[in-house]
Order: structure tokens, then sequence, then C-alpha cells
């Protein structure tokens, strides 16, 4: 963990904010595509954007330094880490996720977290998760772009966890369906029900249809603190869920889960945990500010607040791992038989 040593320090950590603004409009000028193995200068790029070329140079300059293109010979190119993850047309590409939820839905939120900590914050002005997703262009633009940012997690879960036993996976808060699609189509005995918000069924229907999976994954719309569950599961996943609930209701999710699940079941738990000593990761501590401003009663999670509530509810064999590298753990436990 690096410490804060000068002023300059202390600058570059404040006006941090603003290389995440000049990522967001790089990908929406799609500055990454048009350089994918073409570099250009700035004035190409204006003629193909119809940018303002000086206000154009003004971005790339940023991220050049930014470190996400480089500068030579009056000429853009990417880096290889842009190349792979900001190109639309490439496997590992999350920038719609970075785009659309992070930029859109998830940036505005944060300039409320000052009246969340003095307690004033008032809903009229920006809803919570089940508010935001009772708007159906919202829950379509943030079913979209985590669908996106989530098939890639759900092939490393597959690899971690051995499902070829279990029969039905019942996704709480599953939003678009990518974990419960990815893991059905890496398990062919595999059938899911994706329990979410009412509106991000048509969303979740798109991926599943694009998927042909409709005769094995089905949408149950509700809300999961509310909804009754399937029952007789032979897995249950919770991904993103934990962390974006009051802490006080972490207990009925956990209990609830170990009550659907058939014996030998088992749990998984993916979000954005932090280690027991809360000195890391670091972009978990930020992720889970806000966390804070959609749900004010939610809390910075770490396995020794998750696991006792596991261990009470019946749960044995509890492991838990790094998923995402420097940003979410998985937390595995079994019902036993």
């Amino acid at each position: 963990m690096s410490t804060i040593d000068t002023a300059e320090d202390i600058s570059r950590l404040a006006f941090g904010y603003m290389a995440s603004k000049a990522l967001f409009s790089a990908l929406h000028l799609d500055l990454f595509g048009r350089l994918k193995d073409n570099p250009k200068t700035a004035e190409e790029l204006a003629a193909d954007t119809g940018t303002r070329v000086e206000a154009l140079r003004t971005l790339l300059t940023a991220l050049s330094v930014s470190g996400l293109v480089t500068f030579e010979d009056n000429t853009y190119a990417n880096v290889p880490a842009a190349d792979i993850f900001l190109v639309s047309d490439q496997p590992h590409y999350f920038g719609d996720y970075l785009r659309y939820q992070i930029d859109r839905q998830m940036f505005p939120v944060m300039e409320h977290l000052n009246d969340v900590l003095d307690g004033e914050y008032d809903r009229e002005f920006f809803a919570d998760y089940e508010g935001l997703m009772g708007d159906e262009e919202e829950a379509k633009l943030f079913s979209d772009s985590q669908h996106a940012g989530s098939t890639g997690p759900a092939r490393t879960l597959n690899r971690r966890v051995d499902l070829s036993a279990a029969k039905t996976l019942l996704d709480v808060g599953g939003g678009s369906g990518a974990f419960a699609i990815t893991l059905c189509q890496e398990n062919p005995n595999l059938s899911a029900t994706v329990l979410d918000f009412p509106n991000v069924a048509s969303t979740a229907q798109r991926f599943i249809d694009g998927a042909g999976l409709t005769d094995r994954v089905t949408f149950q719309g509700g809300n999961a603190l509310e909804e009754t569950w399937p029952e007789n599961q032979g897995a249950v996943l919770m991904s993103y869920l934990l962390a974006g609930v009051g802490g006080d209701r972490i207990e009925e999710l956990v209990s609830g889960a170990f009550r659907v699940l058939a014996g030998g079941g088992v749990l998984m738990v993916h979000d954005f945990i932090m280690d027991d000593e809360r000195d890391g990761p670091y972009l978990t501590a930020l992720w889970q500010l806000q966390h804070l401003v959609f749900t004010p009663g939610a809390m910075s999670l770490t396995p020794s607040e998750i696991v006792p509530h596991m261990e009470a509810a019946g749960f044995t064999g509890i492991e838990v791992s790094e998923l995402i590298p420097g940003m979410t753990k998985l937390i595995v436990g079994r019902k036993p038989a």
C-alpha cells in the first residue's frame, strides 16, 4: 500500500477524476478502436471523429501522460492493454462497462457522497438500486454494460468451482444473466434461474436468446429480498449482491441460500471484498464508496464479515480466494449432504 508523501501526490489523487473522464471520452469517440494497428496523428483522428483538432490534441495529451496511448513521431498509438481491453471487437473488451455504467451511471452518484456522510441524502434526487432499476432505460443500460464486464469473471469462476454435479443454479441478483449463461455454456447439464428486478427481464432475455439457452435459463422478476426463491437448487450464486445491500440483510440472504439449496449444494459469493486487514485492495476500497451512496446502510465487506454468517447458516468447507485480481473475491461454501 503506497503512502502520500508530497503535495504533488495529493494533487495527483485529487485530479484523478480528470484522467477517468479522459478515458471515458476516448471510449465515446472510439479512439482506441481507431488506433488499433493503425497509429495516427491528431489531425487524422480529428478528421475521423469530426472533433476540433486542438480539443482532441488536449485529450490525447491527457491519455498519453496517463499511459493509455503513446506519442512518437507526431503520431499516437495504443498501448498493449488498450488494444486488448478497450477495442470493441476484441474478446476481452469491457469499454462499454466503463463508458456506460461507470461514467454515465456511477460517476454522477459520487457527487452525493458528502450528503450520505452528513446524513442528508434525499432519495428524491437520486434513487437507490431498486429505484435505478425501476427506470426501464436505466435498467437496460445498467444490465447491458454489466454484462460486458461479467462474462470474463464468470469464466474464471467456472474454472474455480466444480459444478459438474449441479443440475440447477439460482443466480440471485443476476442482472443480465452473464454468470448464469456462461456457467450453463460451460456445464451442459446445468439449468439456471436468474432472479432480479423486473425491468431487467427484457435485457436478460435478449442475452439468453442470443446464447441459445431459452430452454435452460429462465428469468424470475422480483426483489431478491422480498421474492420467494425456487428451492432444491444445486448451486446458488450471489455476484455483486452483498456489497450493494444493507449490512443487516447479509445474514438473511446467506440463510436464504442455505434454505433453498439441496444437500451437497454450493453457495458462491462473488463481490468487491476487502482484505481482513483493510489495507487493500485499492480498487475494492474505491468501488465500495459508490455502494455506500446507493445504499447508505451498505458495509465495506471483508471475509471476516461474511464467513461467520455462512458458518452460522450451516455451510462447511468455506474457502476464500481472489477472483478479479486486485478487485473481487470469491467465497465458496457447501451445504452438508
